[in-house]
């Protein structure tokens, strides 16, 4: 649906009266009967009486004065949220590469210091000392057993989640580690904890490994897409373009609504070391010029002379599914509806709302001077 401030031509902070007599002035102006060679008067003439629905109801209009500022607000912030999420992954990345390059110099280091130890040890005649376990390495570089610093750890960790009051006792000492060594653990490790770098550190030289987590999941992805009418009812699929030139798609069934939002599991974004994340897509449902929609009730409008109007007439209307019979009771006036059960979308529950006629009263393209006279008379009193 277009802006209806722009479709009547009225400023957003117009009163009542000016919105009906824009209303007014324009119908008059596109009504179909007035433009029998315009194909598209019907459509402009239809758009013209949604945009007066809208605007004359202080309910409707202030929740579309809403809306459209909530999807102005979205509009601007969606962009810099998406450069925020891919900047933020790219230097996770980055963080990542480099604390295994800092991991594999460590390696690479305590492997050379136990080369020189086992030459050095050979040649003193020492061959039965020359090869050093793993967890020797670890207790002679870092001061501590491996199995030692495991119970540590977990200690720790069991009382970080349920704190404890400590006997009043001397602490034992801590095991002394060197300066440089001290460095470049912590360069290697980030935030992470020294029994932490150490458990890795054992794991790498005994060729354990540690149980992976999963990997995270990519944040949602928020998407617009707009749904027709003919859509819904030949249950089309939609596609939802997506940042990284990529799609998302799902099918249009009769029971969306206007303004729901379809959370699609898997289609979004793939980042490195991420699973692939949602796609939220917020649903706008055109009417395609001819309808409304209200639930699983279709509205649409019918244009009727004042004779039709005062006499009642047999006429027809254009359906969902073509035209449908419909009887105009006599006397009826303007926004008079006349309701048509089972013309409408499904509800659900196994059956279909209703098309609700709204009529229009219209006079006729040329002033006639009976009706003048009569509509003067009546007003003044004079019968003739």
């Amino acid at each position: 649906m277009r802006d209806p401030y722009k479709v009547l031509g009225v400023r957003k902070d117009a009163e009542a009266d000016e919105i009906k007599s824009a209303w007014r002035s324009l119908a008059k102006t596109a009504h179909p009967d007035h433009n029998l060679g315009d194909p598209t008067a019907s459509e402009r003439f239809a758009e013209i009486g949604r945009a007066y629905e809208t605007l004359k109801d202080p309910q409707k209009r202030s929740r579309y004065d809403q809306i459209a500022r909530m999807a102005e607000a979205k509009g601007q912030s969606q962009e810099q949220t998406i450069m925020q999420q891919r900047q933020a992954a790219r230097e996770a990345a980055e963080r990542a590469k480099a604390a295994r390059a800092n991991a594999d110099k460590i390696m690479e280091e305590l492997a050379r210091a136990n080369a020189r130890k086992a030459a050095a040890s050979a040649a003193s005649g020492q061959q039965g000392n020359a090869t050093e376990s793993p967890d020797d390495m670890v207790e002679r570089i870092f001061g501590v057993k491996t199995g030692q610093a495991q119970a540590t750890a977990a200690a720790g960790a069991k009382q970080v989640e349920k704190p404890q009051e400590q006997p009043d006792t001397a602490a034992p000492e801590e095991p002394q580690v060197e300066e440089e060594q001290l460095a470049t653990v912590s360069a290697a490790a980030g935030s992470r904890s020294a029994f932490g770098i150490l458990g890795s550190l054992v794991r790498r030289i005994t060729g354990g490994s540690a149980p992976e987590k999963p990997p995270e999941k990519t944040p949602e992805v928020a998407a617009e897409a707009t749904v027709t009418l003919d859509d819904m009812l030949k249950s089309r699929w939609i596609a939802v373009p997506l940042p990284d030139n990529r799609e998302a798609r799902f099918q249009a069934t009769t029971d969306i609504s206007n303004g729901q939002v379809l959370h699609l599991k898997g289609q979004g974004l793939k980042l490195q070391g991420m699973l692939r994340g949602d796609v939220a897509v917020t649903v706008h449902l055109s009417t395609d010029g001819r309808f409304t929609l209200d639930g699983s009730d279709v509205r649409t409008i019918l244009p009727i002379t004042i004779e039709n109007a005062v006499l009642g007439c047999e006429t027809t209307v254009e359906g969902l599914n073509g035209p449908v019979k419909l009887t105009v009771p006599a006397w009826s006036g303007s926004d008079q509806v006349v309701r048509i059960s089972g013309e409408g979308l499904p509800d659900g529950n196994g059956g279909k709302g209703d098309l609700i006629v709204e009529l229009r009263l219209m006079l006729w393209e040329k002033p006639d001077d009976k009706v003048t006279d009569l509509m003067r008379s009546m007003r003044e009193g004079l019968f003739l």
